[in-house]
C-alpha cells in the first residue's frame, strides 16, 4: 500500500509491563516495515498511545495523554489509539475525542501496520481481549539493553472481587514452553542479561492446556542452558509457591532471590470479601517458609486499604502484619470502585477520607519498618547492574541489586563509582548506607560472569 505521508512514529505505552511488550511489538512489526521510531513527539507523522483501562485514574491518565498529544503532534499527523481502554471504553473515547484516525483493540496488535496505512479512519476491535505473540512475530525491545521482559501468559482465570482484569484481558492464555524457551534465547542473544517473567498470575501458566504444563518446568528449561543471566519472577499467588517451586530457587542461583507475591490484606474476613484463595495462616506460612529455604530472599507485595467493610480493627491488624514480618517492598494502594467488579455492589464503602489517612498510616509503617530491615545490607557486598548516572547528579551512579525490580522498587545509589567502565554490567558493590528505599555503596570490583555452579544438597523446606 502506498503510503500518504512521512515516515516517523512515536510510542506512548502506558499502564503495565504486559502492555510495554505488547508496544514493543508494534514498534518492531512498524520497524520492519520501514518506519522510523522517534522520541519527540512534535517530529512523528504517526502517535500511537497503547491505552491502559484498569482504574479509572489510569483511563484518565490515557485521555490526558491523547490530550497533550493532539497539542504537541505537527500538523496532519495522525494519531492511533490502541490498548486496554478501546477494548472497554472506546464510545467513551470517540465522545471525547473527534480526530484519531485508527482504533486497535488489545488484542488486535498484529494489525498496528494496517492502522498506520490506512487513509481512512477506522478500526480494528476484535473479540481478542488480549495479545500473546507467537511464531517469528517481531519485537523491538524498548528497554535499556541489559533487561527485558518475557510475557508467558496473559488473561486471568481468578474472579477477586476488586479486579476487572478478567473482563478487560479475558481468560487465562498460556504460551506454550517451546515458544517462551524460543523468546528467551532471543532476547538472550540480543544482550539482555537480566529477564523478567511476566503475566496476570505467573503461578497459573500452563493451567488453561491440556498439557498442563506449568512454572515449574519452564524454569527447569530455562535453568538448562549453562549462560549466565538474572531470572526475575513477578506476580505469584501465595497458594502458588510450591515447595518444588523454592526447591528450583534453591538450585539455580540465575533465579533473583526474589518474588513479587500480591496478598492483599491479611485479615481473614477482609480476604474471603475480596474473593482471594488464601488465608492469615496460609499467607504467614508461606513467608516463614521462604526465608527459611532462602534467607536471603526478598518479597514484594501489595496491599489494599479501604476495601468495602474495612473495620479500623482490621485495618491495624494488616498494620500490625507489615510491622512484624517486616516485607522489604509493598506497593500501597486505596480501594477504588469499578461498576463491573463484584464488590461494587458492596455495601458499606469507605470514604475517601478515611482511605486516605489509612495509606498514609500504612505507608509511614511500611518506611519505618524497611529503614530498619535494610540496615542487614551494610557491610555487604552485593551484585549490582550499574545502569548510569544518577538523575540529579553526574558524580552519582544507581543501579540494582538482585532484590530490586526496574521501575518499581528502590535502587543502589553509588557514590564511588570509579572502576566502572561500562553501564549495563555486574559490579560488586559495598554498601555503606541506607537512605529510604535505597542503599548507598562504593563499587570495590568489577565481575567476570561465569556459568553457574549447580547446589549438591537443596535446603530443607521444612
Amino acid at each position: 500500500m502506498e503510503r500518504i505521508q512521512g515516515n516517523k512514529i512515536h510510542f506512548t505505552s502506558l499502564g503495565c509491563a504486559r502492555n510495554l511488550v505488547d508496544t514493543e511489538v508494534m514498534i518492531g512489526i512498524l520497524l520492519r516495515a520501514g518506519y522510523e521510531a522517534t522520541s519527540k513527539a512534535e517530529e512523528a507523522d504517526f502517535l500511537v498511545v497503547n491505552t491502559c483501562g484498569f482504574l479509572a485514574s489510569s483511563r484518565e491518565e490515557s485521555c490526558n495523554t491523547i490530550d497533550q498529544l493532539i497539542l504537541e503532534k505537527k500538523p496532519g499527523a495522525k494519531i492511533v489509539v490502541a490498548g486496554c481502554m478501546v477494548q472497554k471504553h472506546q464510545q467513551e473515547l470517540s465522545a471525547r475525542f473527534s480526530d484519531i484516525h485508527y482504533y486497535l483493540g488489545s488484542g488486535d496488535v498484529e494489525k498496528i501496520l494496517e492502522a498506520i496505512e490506512t487513509p481512512e479512519a477506522g478500526e480494528a476491535i476484535t473479540t481478542a481481549r488480549s495479545y500473546l505473540q507467537s511464531g517469528e512475530v517481531p519485537r523491538q525491545v524498548s528497554t535499556p539493553k541489559h533487561f527485558a521482559y518475557l510475557k508467558i501468559a496473559e488473561g486471568c482465570a481468578k474472579q477477586c472481587a476488586f479486579c476487572i482484569i478478567p473482563k478487560i484481558k479475558g481468560p487465562l492464555k498460556s504460551k506454550s514452553i517451546e515458544q517462551v524457551l524460543k523468546e528467551f534465547n532471543i532476547l538472550l542473544d540480543q544482550g539482555a542479561f537480566e529477564i523478567i517473567l511476566i503475566a496476570q498470575d505467573l503461578g497459573d501458566f500452563g493451567k488453561d492446556t491440556r498439557e498442563k504444563k506449568n512454572l515449574e518446568m519452564l524454569l527447569e528449561e530455562m535453568c538448562k542452558t549453562d549462560r549466565p543471566f538474572w531470572l526475575r519472577l513477578l506476580y505469584l499467588y501465595p497458594d502458588e509457591i510450591t515447595d518444588e517451586l523454592i526447591t528450583i530457587i534453591q538450585k539455580d542461583s540465575r533465579i533473583c532471590r526474589y518474588l513479587d507475591m500480591p496478598i492483599q490484606h491479611i485479615n481473614n474476613e477482609i480476604l474471603k470479601s475480596m474473593k482471594r484463595k488464601t488465608s492469615k495462616e496460609q499467607i504467614i506460612d508461606t513467608i516463614n517458609k521462604l526465608r527459611k529455604a532462602v534467607p536471603d530472599i526478598v518479597i514484594r507485595t501489595s496491599l489494599m486499604v479501604g476495601f468495602p467493610g474495612e473495620t479500623e480493627e482490621q485495618f491495624q491488624e494488616l498494620m500490625s502484619f507489615v510491622k512484624e514480618f517486616a516485607l522489604d517492598n509493598i506497593g500501597i494502594f486505596t480501594y477504588s470502585m469499578e461498576k463491573e467488579s463484584a464488590s461494587a455492589e458492596y455495601v458499606d464503602h469507605i470514604s475517601e477520607e478515611i482511605k486516605d489517612r489509612r495509606y498514609q498510616m500504612l505507608a509511614k509503617a511500611q518506611l519505618e519498618t524497611l529503614q530498619k530491615r535494610n540496615k542487614k545490607w551494610i557491610g555487604r557486598k552485593l551484585s549490582v547492574i550499574v545502569e548510569g548516572y544518577h538523575p540529579e547528579s553526574r558524580f552519582l551512579m544507581r543501579g540494582r541489586h538482585y532484590g530490586q525490580c526496574p521501575e518499581i522498587d528502590g535502587q543502589v545509589i553509588i557514590n564511588d563509582g570509579r572502576k566502572v567502565t561500562a553501564f549495563g554490567q555486574l559490579y560488586e558493590v559495598e554498601i555503606t548506607e541506607v537512605a529510604d528505599y535505597d542503599l548507598i555503596g562504593k563499587v570495590v570490583a568489577s565481575i567476570e560472569l561465569k556459568k553457574p555452579q549447580p547446589v549438591s544438597k537443596p535446603l530443607a523446606l521444612v
